[in-house]
């Protein structure tokens, strides 16, 4: 018999069709102009807004200064020991990202996540240079020629300009704005300035031109995650297939069979930047960016067909519905256990970190008792404890703390370097200083194995005072 040629290996990989979704208007449509215009002005704006602190401070109002070690935020400054400000945030976003996704799903992908704002206006630019979705499917079929390759570059270079200023709106939060720019112009800006507007400007010229819809449904780990945030009385984008079914163009129609409000115009898949036909359920893909409940609605009315076709809804609502009853209110989708615990537990934090915001001190102080060691005995018999004492001074002028020691009343304290009980530490800097608690050589610290003692600061301008809780070392020991 003759030999069989063995046939190749069935390739796992899918290329990826371009995308082109068709413009629509309507009411979800205009939320997501408006949503990319205020997110997309507080990004590229916002460091460049202008907060006086006085001479020895920047004046940018949102600033991360990695040289000095702080974040500032308006009138607000917070330095490296108070990060858990910055968890809190964190926590915060974390948790109205879970609230979101408990009562309107993927909100946030929709409308509100960076790769969906800059892929919208991606999409916009494609849209001005190259026409609606007919001429781009047509531009994208068609060979190479002198026009073609004009649309394309004339895109491709908006498009890069629109990523180098996302690149370099970004190293505008971490140093001064108006500088830098000079710097970056002039050449003298440092590498990494120049190293992270590159690496920004080429994921958001990749991610936002060409990727698109492959990082949602790929990169980002969120689709999976957010089936644990929904339950039943979610609200999500979804097809009313027991009033649209049977479609038009369905065999049960062309069988003689009544046909739904469906007239399988494909409007709503044509719309989609996902690419994804909504009257199939839900799909991982789905961003519930409901553009297809925009291109829907205004099919309806054109037919003559009630809106809602497409619309948010929860499963709860289908199973009503199905029955003849009328969907629930939404105020009942909203405000359910799941979604309270998750408000209650958004409000707790915030209130912890407004609360900590106020009562915090404009003085930073930490105790280091110096272990070998552990204690010196003066020629005259007295017992001498030597403790580092870290003073930060968080106020933004030059100011003078004296240093006080509780415990046994027989303890006094000296400062290394100065014969007053008083060091000046200068505006928003930070000194190490070198503490003596000494105790008489026949005293109870001194014969004592340890005294609990407390080390007072106390600035001598406001009266503020800190102290840190630490132990007295004697020959017991």
């Amino acid at each position: 018999m003759p030999e069989t040629q063995p046939s190749a290996p069935q390739s796992l990989y899918a290329a990826r069709e371009p995308i082109f979704p068709r413009r629509v208007s309507g009411q979800f449509r205009n939320l997501k102009w408006a949503i990319m215009a205020i997110t997309l002005g507080i990004y590229y704006i916002t460091p460049w807004i202008r907060w006086d602190r006085g001479p020895s401070l920047p004046d940018q109002a949102v600033l991360l200064d990695l040289a000095e070690r702080r974040f500032f935020f308006f009138w607000i400054e917070i330095w490296p020991h108070e990060f858990y400000f910055v968890a809190g945030l964190l926590v915060m976003a974390g948790l109205g990202l879970f609230l979101f996704t408990s009562a309107l799903g993927r909100v946030w992908c929709g409308y509100a996540c960076p790769q969906t704002v800059w892929t919208d206006l991606f999409i916009l630019v494609e849209r001005w240079i190259e026409g609606d979705r007919n001429a781009r499917l047509r531009l994208h079929r068609q060979k190479w020629d002198l026009r073609k390759a004009r649309l394309r570059l004339t895109k491709w270079i908006t498009w890069l300009l629109i990523a180098v200023a996302t690149g370099g709106a970004w190293v505008f939060y971490f140093t001064d704005a108006p500088t830098l720019l000079v710097d970056l112009f002039t050449l003298n800006a440092h590498p990494i300035a120049y190293t992270t507007i590159a690496v920004l400007t080429g994921t958001t010229f990749f991610f936002g031109g060409f990727a698109r819809e492959q990082i949602c449904i790929y990169a980002c780990p969120w689709p999976r995650i957010q089936a644990a945030m929904m339950d039943e009385d979610t609200l999500t984008v979804g097809y009313r297939a027991w009033r649209g079914e049977p479609r038009k163009h369905s065999e049960e129609v062309a069988a003689g069979a009544p046909m739904g409000d469906c007239i399988d115009c494909m409007a709503c898949v044509n719309v989609c930047p996902m690419g994804i036909d909504i009257r199939d359920g839900q799909q991982l893909e789905c961003i519930t960016c409901a553009l297809c409940i925009d291109a829907c609605d205004d099919v309806m009315e054109k037919i003559g067909k009630p809106r809602g076709l497409i619309d948010y809804m929860a499963f709860t609502d289908e199973e009503r519905e199905r029955a003849g009853q009328p969907p629930k209110p939404i105020w009942k989708h909203i405000f359910r256990p799941r979604t309270i615990l998750y408000t209650a537990l958004w409000s707790l934090v915030g209130v912890g970190l407004v609360f900590a915001l106020f009562i915090r001190s404009d003085i930073d102080l930490t105790v280091a008792p110096v272990r070998n060691p552990t204690y010196v005995t003066l020629s005259d018999g007295e017992i001498r404890n030597i403790y580092e004492v870290r003073l930060r001074n968080m106020k933004h002028e030059a100011t003078r703390f004296k240093f006080s020691v509780k415990g046994d009343p027989v303890l006094f304290i000296t400062l290394e370097g100065t014969p007053y009980a008083s060091v000046e530490v200068p505006a928003d800097e930070m000194v190490l200083q070198r503490v003596y608690v000494t105790a008489p050589k026949d005293s109870g610290p001194a014969q004592a194995d340890r005294t609990d003692i407390r080390i007072w600061v106390e600035d001598t301008g406001s009266g503020t005072r800190a102290y840190k809780d630490t132990v007295f070392n004697g020959r017991g020991q």
